[in-house]
């Protein structure tokens, strides 16, 4: 099942507690393989990139035992083999690029294939990391199709400053020096919450790491690694979702927040569009008295604006979230994404609901909201945030809507349709052309 048929205009209303961060659980999987002790994860989530790396795991020898209604994952590597010859990893998936360090530390070789993008956000390159790999002593070698990286000797811890801070590249330099020999220092680290919550995981195993969601990270290797037992935090991708909208539908909405220290920058944003955010007893509430509107700048003759980048500035991830609230409030404002190049090009698909956006550059959207907006039919991009976007628009309107191609939102959100229609949403599945 492809598209989503959304009748929207209902106001929803209700509590909801978030799944786990896609992003926290991804290169924590990853990280199990530096250690042959067993490892019980608590959280975890059945989305289709989990199932891929588990049964990668599987093929490979590792024991696992998994309750997807209980979220209890149990994993074991202890027999796990890897012939990078024959064995390959899942393509299409942006986090295989991940197993590359516990692959070597284990096996002395791993390879990574042509196709490991992800969403298409635009250019994803892996230069980066195979720069990280070499820092610690892999030789990689060009195949047909993918990339050899070898070890003949332990990795060797060293120092290193990013191009930028990217998410990915970070948890490969914490993964490769977390057993490398001596100490490695890594400058422009990103710092964002599933970060953080992946060096916490990597400390619990054992793992020596200083600086902890800073941009400095200063990591001293260690022999081995244990095993032990981890729980997930609430996604705040997700709180952010179901608080925005209940906003857009004119409902309320409760979800369950354990970690609001990280929302201020978040909350600001929401009241750029007149949506006020509360905090309190662990749930997180947004809160609007009648229409969206936008916020004016006290600045004369410039929009409101809302830039996303990496940590601790907006995640881009949720740039999309906000957009949706751009094209429903009374107001201008524009929308800068500074990472990703080709994440903006959808203006023609929130034309299709009468939604007024103009696309200034590929890294720069202006809303013109207020406008009247009717039911329509739309094509989703394969961007996770994007399908769901659209998706809050269509709830937003009276009538029937249709999401095609809206199958991102199963690689990040576990019964995310189930979840909205408990608030009084109805959404449902349906099988695509």
């Amino acid at each position: 099942m492809s598209n989503l048929i959304v009748h929207g205009g209902t106001p929803l209303a209700g509590r909801i507690i978030p799944s786990a961060n896609k992003n926290a659980i991804l290169p924590i999987l990853c990280a199990t393989l530096l250690t042959a002790e067993p490892v019980r994860l608590r959280g975890i989530t059945e989305i289709t990139d989990v199932k891929k790396i588990l049964e990668v795991f599987r093929k490979l020898g590792s024991t696992v035992e998994v309750d997807y209604k209980t979220g209890i994952l149990d994993v074991h590597h202890r027999d796990t083999h890897f012939d990078a010859a024959t064995d390959r990893l899942p393509e299409e998936m942006r986090s295989s690029i991940m197993l590359v360090p516990g692959l070597m530390a284990r096996f002395g070789a791993a390879r990574i294939e042509d196709d490991v993008k992800g969403c298409t956000l635009g250019a994803r390159e892996i230069d980066p990391h195979v720069e990280v790999f070499e820092r610690f002593g892999a030789s990689v070698q060009r195949l047909s199709d993918g990339l050899l990286l070898s070890v003949d000797r332990p990795l060797k811890g060293n120092d290193h400053w990013t191009d930028y801070a990217s998410v990915t590249t970070t948890e490969n330099f914490v993964l490769c020096a977390a057993l490398a020999q001596g100490t490695s220092t890594l400058m422009n680290a990103a710092s964002e919450p599933h970060v953080q919550e992946f060096c916490a995981f990597m400390q619990m195993l054992g793992a020596k790491i200083e600086g902890l969601g800073t941009s400095r990270l200063k990591i001293t290797g260690v022999e081995r690694l244990g095993g032990g037992d981890f729980s997930f935090a609430e996604d705040f991708h997700e709180i952010v979702t179901f608080l925005a909208l209940g906003a857009i539908t004119g409902g309320d909405v409760q979800v369950k927040n354990s970690q609001p220290e990280q929302f201020p920058l978040i909350d600001r944003t929401f009241a750029k569009f007149g949506v006020h955010i509360e905090h309190k007893d662990g749930w997180s509430r947004a809160l609007t008295q009648g229409p969206l509107k936008v916020k004016e700048p006290f600045t004369r003759n410039i929009l409101q604006k809302v830039e996303a980048a990496p940590w601790p500035y907006l995640p881009v991830d949720l740039l999309p979230i906000f957009v949706a609230l751009g094209v429903k409030a009374e107001g201008s404002v524009m929308f800068w994404n500074k990472i990703y190049d080709g994440a903006m090009g959808w203006t023609s698909e929130l034309s299709k609901f009468g939604a007024h956006a103009f696309l200034s550059d590929p890294h720069r959207m202006v809303t013109f909201g207020g406008k009247p907006l009717h039911a329509a039919e739309v094509e989703s991009p394969y961007i996770i945030r994007v399908a769901i976007a659209l998706l809050m628009v269509a709830a937003s309107i009276p009538g029937r809507s249709v999401i095609r191609n809206a199958t991102p939102i199963r690689r990040a959100h576990p019964h995310f349709v189930e979840n909205i229609c408990t608030l009084g949403a109805r959404i449902e599945w349906v099988d695509g052309d």
